[in-house]
């Protein structure tokens, strides 16, 4: 990786003339860039916002599906000294306003699709669009000198929402240089070709692909994940990495005769995260991807993606997320606020957020004085020193006094032949609190609610098992890649409310 203060200027000239990017939003002509043609579009962006007034610390927005435009202009809006507002082409357009007005936002990139999403009074860049307002139009071909950042913000990443309207993270160029670097370090020295299906508005897809460029590897660029597309992609453009959320993985494997069919081969190395695996879905990616590392990772968008990782020629034990990191601090708090080797995960790393954007009090919430960040994700430590993620501490219900955290249950029904997914969520009971249900994905099986609940009793303690049990062919999805708890949890209760007597 050359030396750069910027995070948009990964530019190695040795890398010039190699594939940088296959872009496959047309499946049967994909789009190719080279490192060089990513870098002289990266200049024409930085060059066009800079023509069109835009200054050092504008916001500038990015609302679209996956597609190399995308990348082109991330990189053109960093190194241009702006600071780039990637955020989900799925949300509302209410939300959108919101954001757009949060941010403070000043231009936005669009596609067409999501182009009357936004304001007349904004400026904007339509990805398909051929008039003047179009990305073409855009470009101003020449040299750039990209703006040489202090602290400067890069980026500014919202969250999901899931649990309340999208907090914006303001993200710097020296914190995610160094976690690039880390990245880079920690890497295998044979990584040529990475499959991103993710959406590159969330940091694990963004910050692959900025991995990809510093590295001079190639990466192919999925416009969205769908499970076919993305085993025939690997197949096809003979991916050596590949990296998703194991919701994906579990997808891709409910389809077996895909997964039978398709040459996986040249799979070196296989990167899941943002969700607990199941040791089914592991012993399964252990089966199909012989030979490959398989790791688990972790990270967040408020203090980085660079958390856990393999020692020196050791790999993580499966299903763990590895060891802290060097120049990572970590230490798991319990309930009563003491160290212990199971508890809240709080991570200090030189990523991490100042605070979120524009809400001083949520951030006194999740940021310590001393720069810790309380991540609300549960872990457990090992004998020796490996973390296992265990679940969300907001997702974790009380049953009857006992805490239950919803990923142990669908373990157990996973584990189950014949399902493939699962989904716990709690519903109240007024003897025992709350009490777990099931959304189970069984494709193809004659299974009925009194087989799982029976197995369920058989492997786990009584009190786990799911009290009612609903079949669906596909777990509903929000954001990138993660099941949908909000949207069932509301559907289980409403289910349990319709069967009272009134």
């Amino acid at each position: 990786m050359i030396e750069t203060s910027n995070l948009g200027w990964l530019f190695d000239a040795k890398n010039a003339a190699h594939t940088a990017l296959i872009d496959c939003r047309d499946w049967d002509a994909p789009t190719v860039y080279t490192h060089r043609e990513i870098d002289e579009a990266a200049n024409a962006v930085g060059r066009g916002l800079r023509s069109r007034g835009l200054n050092r610390g504008d916001r500038v927005a990015i609302l679209s599906a996956n597609r190399g435009e995308f990348l082109l202009a991330f990189l053109g809006i960093v190194r241009g000294g702006m600071v780039a507002v990637p955020f989900s082409h799925q949300f509302a357009p209410e939300v959108a306003a919101f954001i757009l007005d949060d941010a403070e936002i000043k231009h936005a990139f669009v596609d067409g699709a999501r182009a009357a999403m936004l304001p007349d009074v904004l400026t904007i860049t339509n990805f398909d669009s051929d008039g003047a307002d179009g990305f073409k139009a855009l470009l101003d071909h020449g040299t750039l000198m990209p703006s040489q950042p202090d602290d400067d913000l890069a980026m500014i990443l919202y969250t999901s929402g899931s649990t309340g309207r999208p907090k914006g993270v303001p993200l710097t160029h020296a914190g995610h240089l160094w976690a690039l670097r880390r990245r880079i370090a920690g890497a295998p020295p044979d990584d040529h070709r990475l499959l991103v299906a993710a959406p590159l508005y969330h940091m694990n897809a963004l910050c692959v692909s900025l991995y990809a460029l510093a590295t001079g590897a190639e990466e192919i660029l999925m416009p969205g994940f769908e499970a076919r597309r993305y085993l025939a992609a690997i197949e096809r453009f003979k991916c050596t990495w590949i990296t998703s959320v194991p919701t994906m993985i579990a997808m891709c494997f409910a389809d077996e005769e895909a997964v039978a069919n398709t040459d996986v081969s040249s799979v070196r190395n296989v990167r899941m995260g943002s969700a607990p695996i199941s040791p089914k879905l592991w012993r399964q990616v252990e089966a199909k991807f012989e030979g490959a590392s398989i790791l688990n990772g972790y990270g967040t968008t408020e203090a980085g993606p660079i958390v856990f990782g393999p020692r020196p020629r050791q790999p993580a034990p499966p299903m763990s997320v590895g060891w802290p990191a060097a120049e990572v601090d970590v230490k798991l708090v319990d309930d009563d606020g003491g160290e212990a080797d199971q508890g809240v995960l709080w991570h200090r790393t030189p990523a991490t957020m100042a605070g979120y954007l524009n809400l001083p009090e949520k951030t006194a919430e999740v940021l310590t004085k001393d720069g810790w960040y309380i991540s609300g994700d549960v872990f457990r430590r090992d004998t020796d020193g490996a973390y296992y993620f265990v679940g969300r501490a907001d997702d974790m219900f009380n049953c009857g006094g006992e805490n239950i955290y919803p990923g142990e249950i669908e373990a157990t029904l996973v584990s189950h032949p014949d399902i493939t997914q699962a989904c716990v969520v709690p519903v109240p009971d007024e003897i025992k609190g709350f009490k777990p249900v099931a959304f189970v994905v069984a494709p193809g099986a004659t299974l009925t609610e009194d087989d799982v609940k029976t197995y369920a009793l058989s492997k786990a303690p009584a009190y786990q098992h799911p009290r009612a049990i609903t079949f669906l062919e596909a777990l509903p999805l929000a954001g990138p890649g993660k099941i949908d708890r909000k949207g069932l949890t509301a559907r289980a209760v409403a289910a349990v409310a319709a069967a009272v007597p009134h």
